[in-house]
Parts: C-alpha cells; sequence; structure tokens
C-alpha cells in the first residue's frame, strides 16, 4: 500500500515511512521535475521513482538488520558454515 503512495504522494509515503530527509528532498525534487516534465515528461516520473527506491531501501536495511539481530541473540542457524 505504501508503494501506491508512494507513486501517487511521494513526500508523504516518504514521511509515514519515517524518512524526513528523503521526504524534503524529494518534495524539493518535485519542483523542477514539475517545470521542466511539461517538455520531458519521463521527468514526472522522478519524484515518484525517488520514493519507491528509498522505500524498498529501507525495508530492506530494516530486514537485514532484524536478521543479524537474531543471529546474534540466537546464534547462526543449524547446518550453515561457520
Amino acid at each position: 500500500m505504501i508503494y501506491i503512495l508512494a507513486f501517487f504522494v511521494p513526500p508523504l509515503a516518504l514521511l509515514l515511512n519515517g524518512q524526513i530527509f528523503s521526504a524534503v528532498l524529494n518534495f524539493v525534487l518535485i519542483v523542477p521535475c514539475l517545470f521542466f516534465g511539461l517538455i520531458f515528461h519521463v521527468l514526472l516520473l522522478v519524484p515518484s521513482a525517488h520514493a519507491i527506491i528509498a522505500i524498498y531501501h529501507a525495508r530492506e536495511n530494516r530486514r537485514h538488520r532484524e536478521i543479524v539481530e537474531a543471529i546474534r541473540e540466537h546464534g547462526p542457524p543449524p547446518g550453515s558454515r561457520p
């Protein structure tokens, strides 16, 4: 659901995901993209693409931290190489 919001309202999706700096950057990015997007239409997708990539990257970082913490707490899974 957050990805749909990121496509249509990128700064709001980044704020809801807890990425304040990325939301501000995205909002600043929207201004020139709207202006130059009238000529080069593909630029209208840049803020949405930035938001989707930033949200995906943040979720992957969270997942990685959770796995590392689980390995630190419980040890490596059985059958894994040392």
